[in-house]
């Protein structure tokens, strides 16, 4: 086969350092289409974002072109310096270090996207913390306490 194809959707999580609410309702839709703009900087041709004071969740198509490691980093550091720009609070800035990045198959996108638009709604019966750990057990995923949250 000549040809490369791929059809890959990523959700990608973090939060802010300490979750501190750093993207209350004055910056939130602007450091979220920042992201979307990002996203698609990097060659995505679907991005979708969303999340609450302290996190943010990302569902996108991740392509061929990008390993998952170096997509959320160079996301992670270009919002970063976006969001500095505001002042203030916002000039002491900074993600957590980690992320969760998780596949979700085409059939499942719609759910996925109904979720990340619900996140408000959501999070009023559920903390950032519950809802993370739900993600790893739910991808099987082994973790240590300790090391989730810096």
């Amino acid at each position: 086969m000549p040809q490369s194809h791929a059809c890959l959707y990523a959700h990608l999580i973090f939060s802010t350092k300490d979750r501190y609410p750093f993207l209350d309702t004055s910056v939130r839709d602007r450091v979220h289409a920042y992201l979307a703009e990002t996203v698609r900087n990097m060659g995505s041709s679907f991005s979708l974002v969303g999340g609450v004071a302290d996190h943010v969740h990302l569902l996108f198509e991740m392509g061929r072109v990008h390993a998952a490691k170096d997509f959320s980093e160079e996301i992670k550091r270009e919002s970063s310096k976006f969001i500095k720009t505001f002042g203030g609070k916002h000039s002491k800035f900074y993600w957590q270090r980690g992320y969760g990045i998780f596949s979700v198959s085409p059939p499942h996108r719609s759910a996925v996207e109904a979720y990340i638009r619900n996140q408000e709604e959501h999070h009023r019966v559920k903390t950032f913390q519950e809802e993370y750990r739900d993600f790893l057990r739910r991808y099987d995923i082994q973790y240590d306490e300790r090391y989730v949250w810096d």
